[in-house]
């Protein structure tokens, strides 16, 4: 399985406590095992939330591609003056703490936006957060025209990672960053484009994979 490299500072942490819970329970006493049993799960737990699985699926300019594994909470038409400037669609995705937690490009094309914003930590699926947590934009220029995807922080997530920088060129489902742990990925794309909306709120979608919206051909 291969896994994120942000999650090796937790992950051999955690197998460490195993090893010694392990340890301990022999020496001192059946009573730890109680013990031993929760660090394990939050061990396992660990390996399982940093998975950075290969993915396949639909590919293509006219295809808007999911950045985030989790269900859709909310598709809503709204004004987006930091990078389109215009009024949008926007499609949110809730990560939960057992969804697979790394990001990639709903697009292909230039990179040229990278804004990083300190805020709050509310919970993520809820439409405030959009405005007042912790969140990372960027801003994509592809075939179709710019593309906003906006890592948001929960309540449980302190660290938003984000691979790209301005001017590099990226390629559509290729990972864009992380969100450690539990946070929600916006999609904004330009209303003026009619962008064809494939998924409602309650779907669950896969990063690299799921489709949520199509250019008209």
């Amino acid at each position: 399985m291969r896994i994120a490299p942000e999650g090796w500072p937790f992950i051999l942490p955690g197998w460490a406590l195993v090893a010694m819970g392990a340890w301990g329970a022999g020496t001192w006493g059946r009573w730890l095992w109680a013990l031993e049993v929760v660090l394990l799960l939050l061990a396992l737990w660990l390996i399982v939330f940093f998975r950075d699985p290969v993915r396949s699926g639909p590919r293509g300019e006219r295809f808007v591609i999911a950045p985030a594994d989790g269900k859709v909470v909310a598709v809503a038409r709204v004004e987006e003056p930091m990078y389109l400037g215009a009024p949008a669609t926007r499609l949110s995705i809730f990560m939960s703490v057992f969804d697979v937690h790394v990001n990639r490009y709903p697009v292909s094309g230039t990179v040229e936006l990278v804004r990083y914003h300190p805020g709050k930590f509310l919970h993520a699926a809820t439409d405030k957060a959009s405005l007042d947590n912790e969140q990372a934009s960027v801003g994509i220029r592809g075939l179709h025209g710019r593309v906003l995807v906006r890592q948001i922080a929960g309540l449980v997530a302190r660290r938003i990672v984000t691979d790209g920088r301005e001017g590099e060129r990226v390629t559509q489902a290729e990972r864009l960053g992380m969100i450690r742990f539990g946070s929600r990925v916006d999609v904004f794309l330009p209303a003026a484009l009619h962008p064809v909306v494939r998924v409602a709120p309650g779907d669950r979608v896969r990063a690299g994979a799921s489709v949520l919206a199509e250019y008209p051909e």
